[in-house]
């Protein structure tokens, strides 16, 4: 397929404007190949990103997470990490494109409401507050504990940080992959039982138990769920396409 039309195609899906303002999405290293036969998908690239979908002969990566986050010169400036990655691909011929808060954000088809359907919830809809956020019910009332035991496995995760300061008995869920602690008021206010996000840090850990509320911490890496997202959507897009799926990162080992 054509690659400007190919992303083309997922920019009408994932508009830039859904980014947040904070936000690099799109094109992140060039030069984009003619025809685009193979597609590596991956949260991140990193040098093991890059070397399996050089492997696999891929010549676009799609990442979730922004190869730069800042300018472009900058970080190539003043990070060496990233100015390797981005002169290796090069150097390989690869493109690098990220969808990541514009991804997050869509709704059906993003991460969040896809989050949203691993946990089964009924009747998801999307925060009129913060549109990052998404929330819904579950079929059958659980306990918090319960609830978050269901959430880790049905999630992928190796373990959860619970705060259960709240309701005790969960039937309203709202959830935000990676790092979306900081919507946890809204989901409060919208009168959600728990909110379920990720890296969350010590004082707004500590927001959420004086205001009586119940928090969920899973890890980041949750968020490999737009590997296998995207791999639909872009066989949606293209049957022919033959997708490489690189899920390489390992979530941090709970130390007891």
């Amino acid at each position: 397929m054509k690659t400007r039309k190919l992303i083309s195609r997922l920019y009408q899906i994932f508009p830039r404007s859904l980014a947040e303002p904070w936000d690099h999405v799109g094109s992140m290293i060039g030069p984009v190949p003619e025809e685009t036969t193979r597609v590596a998908l991956a949260l991140d690239l990193d040098a093991t990103s890059l070397r399996l979908s050089a492997e696999k002969g891929a010549g676009l990566i799609i990442t979730h997470h922004p190869v730069f986050f800042g300018p472009r010169a900058k970080v190539l400036l003043e990070n060496e990490e990233r100015r390797s990655l981005y002169e290796e691909a090069r150097r390989l011929g690869i493109a690098v494109y990220s969808f990541h808060t514009n991804f997050d954000a869509k709704f059906p088809e993003g991460m969040n409401a896809a989050l949203a359907s691993r946990l089964g919830l009924l009747d998801v809809a999307p925060f009129p507050s913060a549109p990052l956020a998404v929330g819904g019910r579950l079929k059958e009332k659980m306990g918090v504990e319960a609830f978050a035991s269901y959430a880790r496995e049905r999630l992928g995760a190796d373990y959860g940080l619970l705060l259960p300061y709240g309701s005790k008995e969960i039937e309203t869920v709202a959830i935000v992959g990676g790092g979306g602690s900081s919507f946890w008021m809204e989901a409060r206010l919208e009168g959600y039982d728990i909110y379920v996000s990720g890296d969350a840090p010590h004082h707004t850990r500590r927001d959420i138990a004086n205001a009586g509320y119940n928090y969920l911490d899973l890890p980041h890496e949750i968020e490999g769920i737009f590997v296998e997202r995207m791999t639909e959507i872009l066989l949606n897009i293209d049957q022919t396409l033959t997708i490489v799926p690189i899920l390489h990162e390992g979530q941090p080992l709970l130390v007891k």
